[in-house]
């Protein structure tokens, strides 16, 4: 039997055997942003007519990476798989082959289990949807999307000067901004924000991948009213719109600049739902190095202040192609991130680059109780001049940027 490895070519006719496996197909029930999807089709026709989703119905293509928690796969379903009077529309697919028993060897188990979990539980445009999961043998096999357009990294690295325009830059992070705040009000911290984990799909939208660094946290949704008089109080304990009995006075505690944020270019009441894991907290060393907030160097524990940091890092590092504390070793990145503060090459200016460094600046604050978004979460950072103009609610609307691929010459 052909197994996956991280030896593996890249070019793949694998075939595996039926022993020892077991499925499940991924869930539609209340999932209205996909369930509709023309890629469900071919799975609820295999669990149709065979009972379960299993590896031989399935042709592996090539690989298109791998790591330490197993190797992705471009695939797509056996033409043998689903009975010739049925015609689904072609469609690739993404299957991610972990090897289980390697992974409980380098206790990692946790960490596979915690991406499995939380790919159930999603449903949004930017993230990925779990078409089917199933094991083999000592292998544990996730469908999911496949994104043709690559990483940001990649595509970042074929620009002009490797970087992207600001157009792109505010557009990429856009979405990515949208996928943390579905995350955070999930209950679930990302920890691993980064050029490479964020894909492009075929439309040219993006797509955050690899949620094994996760921390999966309670959170208490709340509904926030704002005005032009009034200012949002984040305690509110139910969802319930609040009135003027039960609205609290400004406290000297909370932040005058997240307030002053939530409350530009407000012309009416505006009920938003706010739901941040802000109690989360873990003492987990875990993220790429530049991009590791000053409190996980520390050790001092960190809560959901370490992805709007990480945020702070991806739209620098789009804007000008490098990470803003890298140094020339690990030791020196990690003393830059705790000691130094965020600077900016002279290659470019100008009105929209201002409000770029600003809302780079709040984000890559020191103290995570001062950093924009810790508090407030998304919620604060869209109403950032940066983003001025932008209608949150037709993002996935948007048309992509016009960028060129890899691929073009």
């Amino acid at each position: 039997m052909a197994t996956p490895s991280p030896d593996s070519s890249s070019h793949s006719n694998l075939s595996f055997s039926r022993n020892q496996s077991s499925s499940s197909l991924g869930s539609t029930n209340h999932k209205p942003h996909k369930g509709n999807h023309p890629a469900w089709a071919p799975f609820d026709q295999l669990l149709s007519e065979h009972g379960q989703v299993e590896i031989q119905h399935f042709k592996l293509l090539h690989r298109i990476g791998c790591g330490g928690m197993g190797n992705v796969y471009v695939c797509e379903i056996n033409n043998t798989a689903i009975e010739s009077n049925h015609h689904h529309p072609h469609c690739l697919y993404a299957m991610k082959v972990v090897d289980m028993d390697q992974l409980k060897a380098k206790k990692k188990l946790h960490r596979h289990e915690m991406e499995r979990n939380i790919l159930g539980m999603l449903d949004h445009p930017f993230l990925p949807t779990l078409y089917a999961e199933f094991n083999f043998f000592q292998y544990s096999c996730l469908v999911m999307e496949y994104c043709p357009g690559g990483d940001l990294l990649t595509l970042m690295q074929h620009q002009p000067d490797t970087r992207f325009p600001l157009p792109s830059a505010k557009f990429y992070a856009a979405e990515v901004l949208v996928a943390l705040e579905y995350l955070h009000m999930m209950g679930v911290i990302y920890r691993d924000l980064k050029p490479e984990n964020v894909l492009v799909q075929e439309d040219g939208h993006i797509m955050l991948t690899d949620l094994d660094l996760s921390l999966k946290c309670d959170v208490s949704p709340k509904l926030l009213k704002c005005n032009a008089s009034s200012i949002v109080d984040k305690y509110y304990s139910h969802l319930s719109l609040p009135n003027k009995k039960n609205k609290m006075k400004h406290s000297s505690s909370s932040s005058p600049s997240a307030s002053a944020i939530l409350l530009a270019d407000i012309q009416k009441p505006e009920v938003q739902l706010w739901a941040e894991p802000t109690d989360a907290r873990s003492g987990s060393f875990v993220g790429t190095r530049e991009y590791l907030a000053p409190e996980v160097i520390r050790g001092l524990g960190h809560g959901n202040g370490v992805d709007w940091w990480a945020f702070g890092v991806f739209l620098y590092e789009l804007l000008y192609g490098k990470t803003p504390f890298e140094g020339e070793c690990a030791a020196t990145t990690m003393t830059n991130i705790l000691g130094q503060p965020v600077t900016f090459p002279r290659i470019c200016s100008g009105y929209e680059m201002g409000k770029a460094h600003d809302l780079i600046r709040k984000l890559l604050v020191k103290d995570p109780n001062k950093r924009m978004g810790s508090l407030w979460g998304a919620v604060e950072i869209k109403r950032h001049g940066f983003f001025k103009g932008l209608d949150w609610a037709l993002i996935r609307s948007l048309q992509p940027p016009q960028i060129k691929h890899p691929t073009q010459s």
